[in-house]
């Protein structure tokens, strides 16, 4: 037979297989055809990735994609196939009331596969100058589960975010409120952990295979008790299935939190950016960066991909046809070249580390169409300008000249 596109020569890394070898991937359609140590037969298109590392998409389950209608969103598809991601969770930039928007103009025109948690608040993310459920009024379970349950190929799950800013002085009746919608639509919750909300009192809500994000934050509440030692109910939480997901943004990683938590045994189950206008190039460039520095923390590169692919995969539950290279599942892959040199990484304090290695895209393939970062520059450049004008605007650094 004839495939359309065979990868040759590559690493493939597959956690959801066991895979860590030399092996060819062969494509059809939209459909991964073969995964064998050699391919003879012949393709459309063959791609010599020797000396390179192929993996199952990546997926990044903390975005806020939704832009034109959020301060917070960008454009994320050009960013995602250039770098590597294939599927994109966005989390809760739309609620209830706004969900249709998200997607009709966001997900449907996507290349990369969208998908989205819904705020139990039913703005959304739309603006921010005083919390989104600082008003329990805004937020409505059934709603919530209705759209969840209504779009199960769209919506993953119920977002909420519990920090002093996002909730006042509700503590977590917002988390509440959250899980009843995910347990009216039999679904996860994801639940910003911030500062001003003890962190005990979510975790004494949360749910098995509920996924708290911000793990290495260092903004009050954080999973370190006097900043040293991780606290009691975050490994009793994590004994019980909770997850924790990374969730870097532009306030919500220190190395100095990872550092402490990996040298007690404490990793991310997922890696994930939270990229939004106000993180977008600084601190935040990309999933593979983002990993990188968890490389460079130590986690070995095996883990860095299963926690980008098939973990990720498994906590929204679509690791039956996303996150592996299984034959006859979604043709999503991203190779990458592991760099070496001398490469620099801020957090969002702006600490600094110098780190070994760099995970560097080279293509991704979305349902058997392949990708390269070039191809995709110019869109990725009007994505990052976009972004800068929002940031501007929202901190009143645009130009008023107009104005006069």
């Amino acid at each position: 037979m004839t495939y359309d596109l065979v990868l040759k020569g590559a690493t493939v890394i597959d956690g959801a297989q066991g895979l860590n070898g030399e092996y060819d991937v062969a494509v059809n359609s939209e459909k991964i055809a073969a995964v064998e140590k050699e391919i003879v037969e012949p393709a459309r298109e063959t791609v010599d990735l020797g000396g390179r590392i192929l993996t199952p998409g990546w997926i990044d389950i903390h975005t806020h994609i939704y832009a034109g209608a959020t301060t917070w969103g960008i454009r994320g598809d050009a960013l995602c196939l250039a770098t590597g991601v294939t599927t994109v969770v966005d989390a809760g930039s739309p609620g209830w009331a706004n969900f249709m928007g998200f997607r009709d103009y966001v997900a449907a025109p996507a290349r990369t596969q969208v998908l989205t948690f819904v705020h139990i608040s039913g703005i959304g993310l739309t603006y921010g100058p005083v919390g989104e459920m600082q008003d329990l009024r805004y937020a409505d379970p059934e709603r919530t589960a209705y759209i969840i349950g209504r779009w199960p190929e769209l919506c993953v799950g119920v977002k909420v975010r519990e920090g002093k800013h996002q909730v006042g002085d509700n503590g977590v009746a917002p988390l509440k409120l959250a899980v009843k919608a995910a347990e009216l639509s039999n679904s996860k919750v994801m639940v910003h952990a911030g500062a001003g909300v003890p962190l005990p009192d979510v975790l004494g809500v949360v749910r098995t295979g509920d996924i708290v994000t911000h793990c290495y934050h260092g903004g009050g509440d954080t999973i370190l008790g006097n900043g040293e030692r991780v606290i009691p109910e975050v490994w009793a939480a994590r004994e019980r299935g909770v997850l924790f997901d990374l969730g870097h943004g532009g306030g919500s990683f220190l190395f100095e939190v990872a550092k402490k938590a990996l040298a007690q045994g404490f990793p991310s189950d997922v890696i994930s950016t939270d990229l939004h206008v106000h993180c977008l190039n600084d601190p935040v460039y990309s999933l593979p960066e983002t990993a990188s520095k968890m490389l460079n923390l130590g986690m070995e590169l095996p883990e860095v991909v299963y926690q980008t692919t098939a973990a990720p995969a498994a906590a929204i539950g679509r690791d039956d046809e996303l996150g592996t290279l299984k034959v006859g599942t979604v043709a999503d892959l991203a190779a990458f070249e592991l760099r070496d040199g001398a490469f620099e990484f801020r957090d969002v304090g702006d600490n600094q580390e110098v780190g070994s290695r760099m995970i560097t895209p080279v293509l991704t393939v979305r349902k058997g169409i392949l990708y390269r970062p070039a191809d995709l520059k110019e869109e990725v450049a009007e994505t990052l300008r976009r972004a800068i004008e929002m940031k501007a605007l929202v901190r009143g650094r645009f130009d008023r000249t107009f104005l006069k």
